[in-house]
C-alpha cells in the first residue's frame, strides 16, 4: 500500500469536529476540518474580532534532550539556538546540504530540553533527518501522543486565562508550563494568524475535554483549515509546500530576519550549518539570488491563485504566484509569489494571468493586515 492509499489518521478532536458539523478533508495524512457550519469568511472574521480555536494536532511535536542538544541543533539550522533563554521561543529553518529549506519550525528552550513543533506533512522526514544527523549527540524524542491546539484572536487571552490562570503574563514568543484540572499544559504566546494568541500542547487523551472547555467560553468558536490559510496569508506568513520548499533558500524567501548575527559572517558562531557557504554569500550580497519572494495586491477584484504566471509590462513571464486568495479582511485579492530580483521592488506593477487574462497587481510590503502580537 502506498502512502497515498494509506487510511487517514485522526486527531484526538476528530469526534468533536464531526459533532460540530465540520466539513472534513484530507490534509498532511490526517482527516481535518476545512470549515464548520458558519463558513470560512465568518470563521476568519471571528478570529480577527474575537477568538478562534484551531486543532493543529497534525503538527509534529518532539524533544531534543541532552546537554549538547542546542549545539547539535545549530548544525542543522542557521539560527541562534544556544543563545535562546529558557522559556523563549524562536522560528527555525532545517536546511538541506544545498542550503534550501527542508522545513520551517518553532522551537522553545524548556530548560532541560528543547521542544520543537514541525509541519505535519514534513514531520516523519524531519524526525528521521534529526535522528540521522544529531541522534548521536542528543536524544531525539517524538511526542506522538501530544495534541496541539491554537487559540487565536484579540479576545483569546481573556478566554484562556479563565481556565488557566497566569497565561496573561506571557508575551509574544515566550512559553510556560501550566496546569488545567490536573492536566499538564505547555503554552506559548504565538500562532499563525498575525493575531495575539496561544498554542497549547497537552496529552491527547485530555484534548477534547480542554477544547470543550474553551468552546464554552463566549468569545471562542471553532475554526478550520480554510480560515487558517487566509489568516496566515494576510499576516504575510509562508506556508511550507507553497511559499517555501526544498528548492528555496532562506534569502530567496526573504527570511533573513530568522538568521541571527551570531550565525552570519563575522559572528561568534558563523556558519557550521548545511549550505552555509551559499547562504552566507547570499546574505552578504556576494552571490546574487535568482528570485525573490514578494507580496502582491490586485487592482481589480479578480481572485488570483497559485500557480498563476506573473508577467511584466512587456508581457514577459518574470515569476509566479505561490499563494493567493480574496482577503476577507481587505476585500481585495492578495498573493505571494516569486519574481526575478529586478521586479521585487515595492510599487512595481505586474500582471497575473488568470484564465488567459492579465490582472494588474502591485508589489507591496507585508503584512497585508497589521500584526497584533502581544509584546508586553
Amino acid at each position: 500500500m502506498s502512502a497515498a492509499d494509506s487510511p487517514l489518521l485522526k486527531t484526538p478532536l476528530h469526534a468533536l469536529h464531526l459533532e460540530l458539523g465540520a466539513r472534513m478533508v484530507p490534509f498532511a495524512g490526517y482527516e481535518m476540518p476545512v470549515q464548520y457550519q458558519a463558513g470560512l469568511i465568518a470563521e476568519h472574521r471571528h478570529t480577527r474580532e474575537e477568538a478562534g480555536l484551531f486543532d493543529v494536532s497534525h503538527m509534529g511535536q518532539l524533544k531534543l534532550i541532552g546537554p549538547d542538544a542546542a549545539a547539535a541543533l545549530e548544525t542543522l539550522m542557521p539560527v541562534d539556538v544556544q543563545g535562546l533563554a529558557e522559556n523563549k521561543q524562536r522560528y527555525g529553518l532545517l536546511l538541506t546540504d544545498e542550503g534550501t529549506i527542508i522545513d520551517d519550525l518553532m522551537f522553545v528552550n524548556r530548560g532541560d530540553h528543547l521542544f520543537l513543533i514541525v509541519n505535519g506533512a514534513c514531520k516523519a522526514g524531519d524526525i528521521a533527518h534529526m535522528q540521522a544527523r544529531i541522534g548521536s549527540r542528543c536524544l531525539v524524542q517524538p511526542l506522538p501522543d501530544q495534541a496541539l491546539l491554537a487559540l487565536q484572536g484579540p479576545q483569546a487571552v481573556g478566554a484562556l486565562q479563565r481556565l488557566v490562570a497566569g497565561v496573561e503574563k506571557l508575551v509574544f514568543m515566550t512559553g510556560g508550563a501550566f496546569d488545567w484540572l490536573g492536566t499538564p499544559l505547555y503554552v506559548t504566546r504565538s500562532g499563525y494568524t498575525g493575531e495575539d494568541g496561544f498554542e497549547i500542547s497537552l496529552p491527547g487523551e485530555r484534548a477534547e475535554a480542554f477544547a470543550r472547555a474553551l468552546l464554552a467560553q463566549p468569545e471562542v468558536k471553532p475554526i478550520g483549515l480554510g480560515a487558517r490559510n487566509s489568516l496566515r496569508l494576510e499576516a504575510g506568513l509562508c506556508l511550507y509546500g507553497n511559499d517555501i520548499d526544498h528548492t528555496t533558500s532562506p534569502v530567496e524567501a526573504g527570511l533573513n530576519w530568522a538568521m541571527q548575527k551570531v550565525r552570519r559572517s563575522g559572528g561568534a558562531r558563523a556558519g557550521g550549518f548545511p549550505g552555509a557557504a551559499r547562504i552566507l554569500a547570499q546574505l552578504d550580497g556576494t552571490q546574487p539570488v535568482e528570485r525573490q519572494r514578494i507580496a502582491l495586491v490586485a487592482r481589480e477584484r479578480v481572485p488570483v491563485r497559485e500557480p498563476a504566471e506573473l508577467r511584466n509590462l512587456d508581457g514577459q513571464q518574470v515569476g509566479h504566484v505561490t499563494s493567493g486568495l480574496l482577503s476577507p479582511t481587505l476585500d481585495k485579492p492578495i498573493a505571494m509569489g516569486y519574481v526575478r530580483p529586478g521586479f521585487a521592488t515595492v510599487g512595481t506593477e505586474l500582471f497575473a494571468m488568470v484564465r488567459g487574462k492579465p490582472v494588474p497587481m502591485e508589489v507591496v510590503a507585508t503584512p497585508f493586515v497589521p500584526n497584533r502580537y502581544h509584546r508586553g
